[in-house]
């Protein structure tokens, strides 16, 4: 039912939605220029890579010396506002349909992690990773990495038809809220260190960003 509920809504919001997913990549060209798409591998579900797909929203502002300024001078108002609105995420159902992730589960965060989780932390990538998830509606940007991968998991251990059902639809209230998403005024989400190192906030701004 899962599976269903996730081609359903994905395919549904992708014809609904197309207009406006077509006017955003119109303006992430304009503003923004090429391209349109910022592409990423991901762990997904078993730990298997798969290519995430959002909208840009970072410039590519340089420094003098020639390399990528710092991701907060990158981060334009109108990139600020995709991430603020989650209008950066709608690509993101492409991978739904094509079956790399579900609307909900753990968030897919960066490869370089997967060496660094305990047994108990790896159990997120036991489902496909989500659009949104269980983390996001109970903290988002304020959580230190420890407390969110152990919501994760709780995910894992929980997970049905009406705890999905729920989860969106208390995403849905916190996109429109703007809740979590500000918060530190972080342009990038802090790495996570691994076990041995202090556990840091997460600092995740609009559903993750483009370096998680």
């Amino acid at each position: 039912m899962k599976r269903t509920l996730d081609l359903l809504v994905a395919a549904s919001a992708l014809m609904l939605l197309s207009p406006v997913i077509i006017a955003i990549a119109g303006l992430v060209r304009a503003r923004l220029g090429k391209p349109v798409f910022f592409k990423q591998r991901r762990p997904g579900l078993d730990g298997r890579i798969f290519e995430l797909v959002k909208f840009r929203s970072m410039s590519d502002t340089r420094a003098d010396d020639g390399t990528l300024a710092s991701d907060a001078d990158r981060l334009t108002p109108f990139g600020r506002w995709l991430r603020a609105t989650s209008l950066d995420e709608l690509p993101t159902l492409w991978n739904v349909l094509v079956g790399d992730m579900s609307l909900v589960g753990p968030r897919p965060l960066l490869p370089e992690y997967l060496p660094l989780y305990d047994a108990e932390q790896a159990r997120r990538h036991a489902v496909r990773p989500g659009v949104t998830g269980w983390a996001q509606v109970n903290g988002r940007n304020a959580l230190e990495w420890r407390e969110r991968f152990g919501l994760d998991t709780w995910y894992v251990d929980n997970r049905s038809f009406a705890l999905d059902l729920k989860i969106l639809w208390l995403t849905a209230a916190t996109v429109w809220r703007r809740e979590g998403i500000t918060a530190f005024d972080e342009a990038a989400t802090s790495r996570f260190p691994g076990n041995d190192e202090p556990s840091t906030v997460s600092h995740e701004n609009a559903l993750t960003r483009e370096d998680e």
